[in-house]
Parts: structure tokens; C-alpha cells; sequence
């Protein structure tokens, strides 16, 4: 194992912080697989898995059982995780720019068509080394101004390579589920499996940028782009990469964290990067994928109290009561109702909304919504 510092450009003077990666197996040895928590810095479960992760990547280093490289980011968000408020954590967005820590990433593909297309050729191994490299390229050519920036540039300096892109987070209050773009469901499907998924949210470039979607997206785009020209230089998805909701804020515990562990090391060795001496049996899903369009989001039309009568996990039908909200000034009752089908996958940790304010998320089969289909 090796454990790597990388300073951040220091925002202001005396405040200089550090993001701190641990590296296992051998760089091209194999398949390359990135694991980050926390990039939302309250969100915490991510962390403690991590924690637990990390022993068992050690104990499997040092038997050589890794044929590839595991990159391990337990803690993705130093400048998050130092901010607070009022005695209350500001890990999703960063104070100086109002901007969230995982959106705004580069379009890869935007940056580097021009460059790789007119390069690629009939031997696909090359095309991916190609797309690396200019992905690289376009790193070393960045020059970060700001902090928030320099975390961006890092956390992409750590996975641009990587063939799996795994992104912990978590909801508010929540079931385990998952966000993934479409090409790389595939790949990924079988981890869902493994981590128990009780909603897997599938889209084609949700909006937005967020991180995973920048070392997916640029796959994808370009073989669009290579389609679109009648160009018949074959491009695999070269990274699958997913963001994983760990549960709800509240749901840090070591039963849950170990886990979490044992389902991610489980996956890498059903993926070759770890080996074993029996392949581990993928087990039966707990739910079919549904598009991140037809997750619809619940919102209160007025302010008050919210009492709610429906659980995270619990499968619903339209027009099934998912809350009230309480005025206890007027004495009145707002029933909020869902209007599809699909599970109650995620609500709102505060019992108390402001007119028009999001309660809770449920996924259902059919896509409705278009444009950018995730929240702030």
C-alpha cells in the first residue's frame, strides 16, 4: 500500500489542506478501480465503509491477491468537512462560490474530440490508451485558481485512468440505491446486487456534471461522435462509474459500513482485481432499474409541519399518501400524494418544509421529467 498527500492550492493564508489517497496492487497490472467517499462532505456512511474497506484491501495487498490497482479516497472533501455553520455541518456546497462540490466538471469529450478522433484506429486496446492520454493531457494543461477548483483537478487526477469509478454517498433518509448512466449499467449491475440496491436510477447524461458522469460521459460522447461520422473505429465504454447512496445521514454504523465493505470486495473479486479461490455467487436483485426520469419528486405546496406516512423502501402507488404537512396556526392538514408508482426511495431529513419544498423522491418505471434531472 502507498499513501499519497496531495496539497490543495491554499485559499487563504495559513489554511492550506489536503486530500490523502491510498493506493493498492500495481499501476497496469490489471484493471483500475477508484473508490471515493464524502465528496458530499456530510454524508458520512461513505466514510465509515471506507474505513472498513480499507483493512481488507491491505490484508489482500500484502498476499498479492490485487491484479490491478485500487485507489482508495476516504475522506474526498478536506474543504466540506471543515465547514460549518452554526454548529451545523455545509458539506454539499462550497460557501466561497455557492457551488456543489460534485457538479461542474469538465466535458472531457468536448475538450479532447478534436485531438483523439482523427487518431483512433481499428485496434481498440490503442483507442482507450488514446483517450487516456489525452485525458491526462488535458489534466497536466489545467491550471486550478481556487481551492475548489485544485479538489476538482485532483480527484480527476485520481481517476481519469480508471476503468470503475465508485462514488459513495447518501440521501437525506434513504434505502440504498443508485445513480448510473446507461452505458455502464451493464458493468455495474452485478455490484448492485452485491450492495443490495432497493432503487437503481438509470440515465443518459443527467445534467449538470457531476463527477461520475465526467469519466463516464467522455466514452460515450465520443463514440456518439465516431457513430455520427460514419467513423468505424471501435471505442468501449473504457469507465463504468457509478454514485452509490449508502442509506440516509443518520445510517452510520459499523454493521452497515462492514457491510458495505465485504459487497465492494466481493465485486472486485467477481471483476478479476482481486483474487480469490471461489468467485463469489452474484445474488438476485432486489429491484429492476428505472430511469432517473421517471423519479419524481415530491413537494409541498405550503409551509408547516411534516408528519409523514409512508417509509423509505416502501412501495407505493399513485395517490398513496406519502405525508402531511401540519399548520398548526390555521389548523389545517396538506395531504401530499404521489402520482406514480415505484418505490419511496429517499426523503428529507427536517420535519419542516417552507412552501413549495421537496419532501421526498419516488422511482418509478416510466420517464416523465426531461433536462437536467438531478437536484441542487
Amino acid at each position: 500500500m502507498q499513501r499519497i498527500n496531495h496539497a490543495l492550492l491554499c485559499q487563504s493564508l495559513g489554511s492550506r489542506k489536503s486530500l490523502t489517497s491510498f493506493h493498492f496492487g500495481t499501476p497496469g497490472s490489471g484493471p483500475k478501480v477508484t473508490i471515493q467517499a464524502s465528496l458530499h462532505a456530510e454524508e458520512l456512511p461513505g466514510m465509515l465503509a471506507a474505513y472498513h474497506l480499507r483493512p481488507l484491501l491491505e490484508a489482500a495487498d500484502a498476499a498479492g491477491f490485487i491484479q490491478g490497482e485500487v485507489v482508495l479516497v476516504p475522506v474526498a472533501n478536506p474543504i466540506g468537512l471543515s465547514q460549518r455553520l452554526d454548529h451545523k455541518p455545509m458539506g454539499r456546497f462550497e460557501l466561497d462560490t455557492s457551488e456543489n462540490f460534485n457538479r461542474h466538471y469538465p466535458d472531457f469529450a468536448k475538450e479532447i474530440a478534436a485531438q483523439v478522433i482523427p487518431a483512433l484506429g481499428a485496434d481498440a486496446k490503442h483507442n482507450v490508451h488514446l483517450v487516456r492520454a489525452a485525458m491526462g493531457d488535458h489534466l497536466k494543461q489545467w491550471n486550478p485558481q481556487t481551492e475548489l477548483q485544485s479538489l476538482r483537478h485532483t480527484l480527476l487526477s485520481l481517476a481519469f485512468d480508471a476503468d470503475y469509478f465508485l462514488d459513495l454517498h447518501c440521501d437525506c433518509e434513504g434505502v440504498l440505491h443508485f445513480y448510473c448512466e446507461e452505458p455502464c449499467w451493464e458493468k455495474l449491475e452485478p455490484l448492485s446486487r452485491f450492495l443490495e440496491s432497493q432503487a437503481s436510477l438509470l440515465a443518459k447524461n443527467s445534467g449538470s456534471g457531476p463527477i461520475d458522469e465526467c469519466l463516464s460521459g467522455v466514452w460515450w460522447r465520443l463514440a456518439e461522435t465516431l457513430k455520427a461520422q460514419n467513423n468505424p473505429a471501435p471505442l468501449p465504454q473504457g469507465c463504468c462509474s457509478t454514485t452509490i447512496e449508502l442509506r440516509g445521514e443518520l445510517d452510520v454504523t459499523h454493521a452497515n459500513a462492514s457491510t458495505d465493505a465485504q459487497a465492494i470486495v466481493y465485486f472486485l473479486q467477481y471483476i478479476g482485481v482481486l483474487l480469490s479461490e471461489q468467485q463469489p455467487v452474484v445474488p438476485a436483485p432486489l429491484c429492476q432499474p428505472t430511469p432517473l426520469a421517471g423519479s419524481e419528486t415530491l413537494r409541498s405546496g405550503v409551509p408547516g409541519v411534516i408528519v409523514f406516512a409512508s417509509q423509505p423502501g416502501q412501495t407505493l402507488k399513485a395517490g398513496d399518501l406519502v405525508a402531511e404537512v401540519i399548520d398548526p396556526v390555521e389548523n389545517t392538514v396538506h395531504r401530499v400524494c404521489t402520482s406514480v408508482n415505484g418505490v419511496f426511495y429517499a426523503r428529507i431529513r427536517d420535519r419542516y418544509t417552507t412552501a413549495g419544498g421537496e419532501i421526498g423522491k419516488v422511482a418509478s418505471a416510466t420517464a416523465f421529467r426531461s433536462g437536467e434531472l438531478l437536484g441542487a
